[in-house]
């Protein structure tokens, strides 16, 4: 013969199941959050020791400007009347006439100090990233000048396009907590 099952223990047991389904998948959800939050993320960045000033950080980044910049380490610099981050080579006047100027955009402003010292800044708005003013003074200065990955800008792909396609393989992943490789 068989049993019959009273309407309300079978509701009691349908809901206690449903309720122990929900705790699980709760628990889940925050066990899920706790691994995230413990995770640790990461960044790209270029390592300046490694960088050939190939252009590509220019052309293959996502974002348009890239969002890879130059930058300055005022403590390497030398502060030079004849800066080769800032001249085109062999120029006949030490001025900061356009056509003297190594920048295609005049992203480097020069600033007089006292003779025979300029300081020399990066207008970041303008800098596109093509490493000119980075070869010119590792070639003929003392390597001040150098790029980075700029996370204010940066939408930090999963693949770095710019990673993929640099020869010389500079760019790597840094903990988001120190996301800036510097110079010197």
């Amino acid at each position: 013969m068989k049993q019959r099952t009273d309407p309300v223990e079978r509701r009691d047991f349908l809901r206690r199941g449903l309720r122990g389904i929900m705790a699980a998948a709760l628990g889940a959800a925050g066990l899920t959050g706790m691994a995230r939050a413990r995770k640790k993320e990461w960044r790209w960045q270029l390592d300046p020791e490694k960088c050939r000033q190939c252009g590509r950080c220019a052309t293959a980044c996502v974002l348009s400007p890239s969002a890879v910049k130059c930058v300055h380490a005022y403590a390497l610099c030398g502060y030079c009347d004849l800066c080769g981050g800032y001249h085109q080579p062999y120029v006949k006047d030490v001025d900061s006439a356009a056509e003297n100027q190594l920048c295609p955009t005049s992203a480097i402003r020069r600033t007089f100090v006292e003779d025979p010292y300029y300081e020399y800044t990066i207008d970041q708005d303008l800098c596109i990233g093509c490493g000119v003013c980075v070869k010119g003074c590792a070639s003929f200065g003392n390597g001040s000048l150098f790029l980075q990955v700029m996370h204010d800008r940066c939408v930090n792909c999963n693949e770095c396009a710019i990673a993929r396609v640099c020869p010389a393989q500079a760019f790597r992943r840094v903990p988001a907590e120190q996301p800036y490789l510097l110079k010197g």
